[in-house]
């Protein structure tokens, strides 16, 4: 069995593989300053509640864009797991060309969706992952990864209107009824869920048009992606394993 991990910004995401098959997935909060031995029994914690143990576990590839969680992550891997994680990073075989001004600026999960896209959708693409930031990536027809866009995460946003504004409550991100709010929150929920739908239409349009694409796939993944994608006349596909399928992608063709 390969186990994948997915290490984002607020949630980290474990998933097991048999093969292409997922088997189950699990979320936990990224936190910086957990040790290698709580992280270690969390994951013997996720493994047990599917009796497999982790000599069942023939592989570990990770991804991650919190470096900082990084020792504490391997050094549980290998003594729990009892495998040498293989990390995404420079070096990592692609098949991708990465044009970016400096690849290594790319965020190791935006390459990790451009190749599981790819593998599943084909090309040009456009991905766009609501994360704690929400990022936008251009594939071209030749499948070269051309750059992309990143803009505060929905809940970066309004965390910002209640930290900043004195009288805003703090108010669950969903979609209301209307665009016109009646009230305080669902005029803040229609900021969030409208907004987020006018940008990803509105940098999409123009993506498109920077490809010459306008039959160019639009790819959505990540926590808001299914509320977002109901609203957009821009996403084609929401695909919530995207990343997790790209690393067991990423794996097969490192290995």
């Amino acid at each position: 069995m390969l186990m994948a991990i997915d290490v984002g910004n607020t949630n980290t995401v474990v998933a097991l593989y048999n093969e292409t098959k997922m088997l189950r997935h699990w979320r936990m909060a990224t936190d910086k300053n957990r040790a290698s031995d709580e992280i270690g029994m969390l994951l013997l914690q996720f493994l047990g509640t599917e009796q497999i143990t982790a000599k069942d576990i023939e592989a570990v590839i990770i991804s991650s864009v919190v470096p900082p969680i990084m020792h504490a992550l391997n050094n549980a891997v290998r003594r729990y797991v009892e495998c040498e994680p293989m990390i995404v990073g420079p070096g990592t075989k692609t098949d991708m060309q990465i044009l970016y001004d400096n690849p290594k600026e790319v965020g190791a999960d935006r390459i990790v969706n451009a190749v599981a896209a790819i593998h599943k959708y084909g090309k040009p693409l456009i991905i766009v992952d609501f994360g704690t930031a929400t990022t936008f990536c251009a594939i071209d027809r030749q499948g070269d990864y051309l750059g992309g866009v990143i803009t505060p995460g929905v809940k970066i946003a309004m965390d910002a209107l209640f930290e900043q504004a004195a009288k805003l409550p703090r108010v669950e991100i969903k979609k209301p009824p209307r665009v016109i709010g009646k009230n305080t929150v669902a005029s803040m929920q229609s900021g969030a869920v409208f907004g987020q739908v006018a940008q990803v239409d509105g940098i999409v349009g123009r993506m498109k048009a920077e490809l010459n694409a306008p039959d160019c796939k639009v790819i959505a993944t990540g926590g808001l992606a299914g509320t977002i994608a109901e609203e957009s006349q821009t996403i084609d596909v929401v695909d919530r394993m995207l990343t997790l399928d790209g690393l067991r992608i990423l794996y097969e063709k490192n290995c």
